[in-house]
């Protein structure tokens, strides 16, 4: 793509940028000088992403253009638009739905707050806004609190991860409001420009099962293929068209049907009999609840069905359990999907063995880019070279924000996405995205758990499927390095109390905006209290880390008994900040 339009020939510029060539000309020479310079003129749109000021985002489109897309947001059409940000105009630009399984959640339910994708250069390979290529307005779905997202985001930018652009936004649609949303700097070709001066590659690494399973319609079994009796689809996945379950099966925790399916009875479905021991909670329809759309499958403070009883909190995660130690079940890895790439697991020379990672390539690729990395996967899995194959510095700076954040619906899952992979010279780095559902809001079952996560094995027994984390942890300079950075967050960000005043402004910042969004997922009253839990499960997760990291609880799982002290969050609940499947 060209990126041409990221300098238009306007006098003032030509002549700051004169002068700041002249200034940085005077402290660097040669290629010092050209990338310092690329950095500094690939930042004109920063000033619209204030991280303490609320953009202001007006929509105009046909009514006819929103009212197709708000009945077939599956389709993920560009329509054409014009975007008015902070008063300033951005004509002829598309937008359009987005999202996997969030996007099929919001479709079948009553909901018409889709998150968005707005692309300036649609229509126009020369137009942007100050230089941005697309801008991505998230929904904030499953997140009560508003804020997990952007705290999550601050805690990688807190420890020198590149992450994109983040703010939040008021939204609106032909003059009418749509609520508060973040606004992100869409990680393409404005983010490698402003990162990392254009060069490198960009892949979003992305499993059919997420693609498929996520979105309504997308995807069929195969002809005759039925799932095994008392096999259920993995926590938060959508089915596919057509797609139906055994008699008496019940439906994963948070998962919802897409529009118009039809299952057997004894489903869960709303209408019919709900299984012994689902512990399904009533949809809002049925409960008349229309303030707090969550979803119909979340556990309840202090109210577990029998099947909680006999499993626990977290078998698989080695709390304790009634007084008693069940170990380590690895619940993820009975889940797990091998091949594709998107694990960055070495199989061989083949690049349709990284299928996860090519077809999602931000940029056109080559056949000498994929080489690259796959040369790279090769050396991880032998554990040889890591510091010439990998940054080995961010990525440890990465897993040590993913891991204090609690996020699996990650790299660290079984669906193993919400990541880039740049690549630069051979080189791998991991970058994050999509992380709505951190700090305990997929995958985990109660807030003690998601607290104590270890920070050795965060990854619930997938950790020698995920050779970019568990190859630097075998080697102890980069396991003590790892450490370090956990305890940075632990103390520095949030025992420091930089965690909590940064929360306390953004509540100020946004509230007025929270009691005024027309189409909430929460009510206000869950805002606060969701806000408030946040800030003890950032306490109560570096009491944890802190303590792990002295040897006072266990860094894995394997290492934990039941007189494991560990630290305490019966009092929090995961539901009230938020949780995959709530709304």
């Amino acid at each position: 793509m060209s990126t041409s339009r990221f300098f238009n020939a306007v006098t003032a510029v030509a002549v700051a940028f004169a002068l700041l060539t002249a200034s940085v000309m005077f402290y660097f020479s040669g290629q010092e000088a050209a990338e310092a310079m690329a950095q500094v003129r690939k930042m004109p749109y920063a000033r619209i992403f204030d991280r303490f000021q609320v953009m202001q985002v007006e929509i105009g489109i046909s009514e006819e253009d929103w009212a197709d897309m708000l009945s077939n947001p599956l389709e993920e059409e560009y329509k054409h638009c014009d975007v008015t940000v902070n008063g300033t105009v951005y004509e002829d630009a598309a937008i359009r739905t987005k999202g996997n399984t969030s996007l099929s959640q919001v479709a079948s339910g009553d909901s018409d707050r889709y998150s968005f994708k707005i692309e300036f250069d649609h229509y126009d390979k020369n137009k942007s806004m100050e230089g941005l290529d697309k801008l991505v307005l998230n929904n904030l779905f499953c997140d009560a609190s508003y804020v997990k997202e952007y705290i999550a985001y601050d805690i990688f930018r807190y420890m020198g991860v590149e992450t994109p652009y983040y703010a939040f936004a008021d939204i609106s649609v032909n003059g009418e409001n749509v609520g508060c949303y973040i606004a992100l700097e869409a990680m393409e070709d404005s983010f490698l420009e402003r990162v990392y001066g254009g060069r490198g590659k960009l892949y979003k690494p992305e499993s059919d099962r997420v693609g498929g399973f996520g979105k309504a319609g997308r995807a069929e079994l195969p002809e005759g293929m039925e799932l095994p009796e008392g096999m259920e689809l993995p926590e938060g996945m959508g089915l596919p068209e057509g797609m139906g379950l055994p008699e008496g099966m019940g439906l994963p925790e948070g998962m919802e049907l897409p529009e118009g399916m039809e299952l057997p009875e004894r489903t869960g479905r709303k209408g019919t009999e709900v299984p012994e021991n689902r512990g399904l909670r009533e949809s809002k329809a049925e409960s008349g609840n229309t303030e707090s759309p969550k979803g119909t499958a979340e556990w309840e403070n202090g109210e577990k069905t029998e099947q909680q009883e006999r499993s626990g909190p977290s078998e698989r995660r080695g709390l304790p359990v009634h007084g008693e130690f069940t170990g380590n079940e690895n619940r993820q890895r009975g889940m797990e999907e091998k091949g594709g790439g998107s694990d960055l697991v070495y199989v061989d020379d083949n690049p349709d063995s990284y299928k996860d990672i090519f077809d999602n390539a931000s940029f056109s690729i080559t056949k000498e880019d994929k080489q690259r990395v796959i040369k790279a996967l090769e050396k991880l899995s032998q554990g040889e070279e890591l510091d010439r194959y990998v940054d080995v510095d961010a990525c440890l700076r990465y897993f040590a924000a993913q891991t204090f954040i609690v996020n699996m619906d990650s790299y660290y899952g079984n669906l193993k996405h919400n990541y880039y992979l740049y690549e630069r010279d051979g080189q791998l780095t991991i970058l994050p995205w999509d992380l709505n559902l951190a700090f305990g809001g997929f995958q985990e079952k109660d807030a003690t758990e998601a607290v104590n996560s270890a920070i050795d094995t965060p990854m619930d027994g997938l950790e020698e499927n995920r050779p970019l984390f568990s190859r630097m942890m075998e080697t102890e300079e980069y396991r003590e390095l790892y450490h370090e950075y956990l305890n940075e967050i632990a103390e520095n960000y949030v025992g420091s109390g930089q965690a909590a005043a940064t929360l306390a402004q953004i509540n100020s910042l946004i509230t007025p905006y929270v009691k005024e969004d027309a189409t909430a997922f929460y009510s206000y009253p869950e805002f606060t209290e969701a806000i408030a839990a946040l800030e003890i499960f950032l306490q109560l997760r570096a009491e944890s880390v802190e303590k792990q990291l002295s040897g006072e609880i266990p860094s894995t799982y394997e290492e934990r008994s039941a007189d494991t002290a560990f630290v305490d969050a019966s009092h929090i609940s995961l539901s009230t900040m938020g949780v995959q499947g709530g709304r």
